[in-house]
């Protein structure tokens, strides 16, 4: 792994903990300032403005109760100035029950010196068997 994909991931593990946290000043911090941003939360539509990303962010942390958050799966590629992260979001309930698995796309830009996020979409997946040959998704699925 190179400098710059443990830096990445560095940065995305600083977005989690910042989500563990509920720590608004941190998530804040976390957002690129001067690129485009754009968070997709699970069954909510798409927001655009880093504003409005913010205040989702504070709704989620003033929502249920403490939601843990197990990451795993972090694979980083950087592209030069941008770089991303796919990883599986396991969720824990409040009594450590399963609540459930995300997988997350994490976009990451390079402002200032540091890793930055851009966007951040996660969405819910079906357990799978790992196959050689994945099967293709049912008509109606396909982007």
């Amino acid at each position: 792994m190179t400098p710059e994909e443990r830096a990445v991931l560095a940065a995305n593990d600083a977005f989690y903990s910042a989500f563990r946290d509920r720590d608004s000043a941190a998530m804040e911090a976390l957002w690129a300032q001067d690129a485009p941003v754009a968070c997709i939360h699970p069954g909510w539509s798409p927001l655009r403005e880093r504003e409005l990303i913010m205040r989702s962010w504070r709704a989620i942390f003033r929502g249920d109760p403490r939601q843990d958050i197990i990451v795993e799966d972090a694979s980083p590629a950087v592209l030069g100035t941008v770089a991303y992260v796919i990883c599986y979001e396991h969720l824990l309930g409040p009594g450590g029950d399963d609540a459930g698995t995300l997988v997350a796309t994490n976009l990451f830009v390079r402002e200032a010196g540091r890793w930055r996020i851009a966007h951040h979409q996660a969405g819910p997946v079906a357990p799978q068997e790992e196959e050689d040959d994945p099967e293709p998704p049912p008509p109606g699925m396909l982007n």
